[in-house]
């Protein structure tokens, strides 16, 4: 056995609340990488519901990587939400025509780039990621955290907003996994080595 197929959308028999959710996203500025599943409480479908103000015109992307694990109700707000912050009015009078659509002349609304997320990502039910944040590798974003700031690489965060509680691993340890990058290995050595990717021990891994 080699893992499951990257192609199927429920990988799970008769579970049909999980996908691998890039056989689900039909927006070309969401972009998912394999084995990247997400769990949804009523219809994997909610998942592009849930990535807020992803207005074409903005042509800002979701980027998530390989292995991650979203849950029910993850929000992704886009750079479509944003408002003029140092203009005396954050009001988008252009949008509303008549005689106004001429406001944002010479002006644009504030873009904070793409959201990225890393490899082998954990995020928990409910929580909420905002434009411009990187997400690193191997992190995990807690229950109904509100995410507005990049997240290092295998830190547990939580809260809105978001703050780190602690690293998942000493930073020699971490270093480690980020030179391994175990999730671009091919699907036949992440096999042999499944058991001890489900350990906390880096020596054992059959490189």
């Amino acid at each position: 056995m080699t893992g499951p197929d990257i192609n199927t959308l429920f990988p799970l028999e008769n579970y049909k609340r999980l996908c691998f959710l890039k056989n689900v996203v039909k927006n070309p500025n969401i972009i998912v990488g394999d084995y990247t599943y997400y769990d949804d409480f009523e219809d994997v479908a909610n998942f592009e519901k849930n990535v807020k103000y992803h207005f074409d015109f903005v042509n800002d992307k979701l980027i998530i990587g390989k292995f991650c694990m979203i849950a029910s109700d993850v929000k992704f707000i886009m750079n479509g939400a944003n408002h003029l912050s140092d203009a005396i009015s954050a009001y988008p009078f252009a949008i509303f025509g008549n005689g106004w659509e001429n406001a944002m002349d010479g002006k644009s609304y504030p873009n904070k780039g793409n959201i990225t997320i890393g490899n082998d990502v954990w995020i928990g039910y409910n929580a909420t990621i905002m434009a411009g944040v990187t997400i690193g590798d191997g992190a995990i974003i807690g229950t109904n955290a509100t995410v507005a700031k990049d997240v290092a690489p295998y830190s547990i965060v939580g809260g809105n907003p978001a703050k780190e509680i602690r690293k998942r691993f000493s930073d020699e340890k971490i270093q480690q996994l980020l030179e391994l990058q175990w999730w671009n290995w091919d699907i036949d050595k992440i096999t042999q080595n499944i058991l001890v990717l489900t350990s906390s021990e880096i020596d054992n891994l059959i490189l």
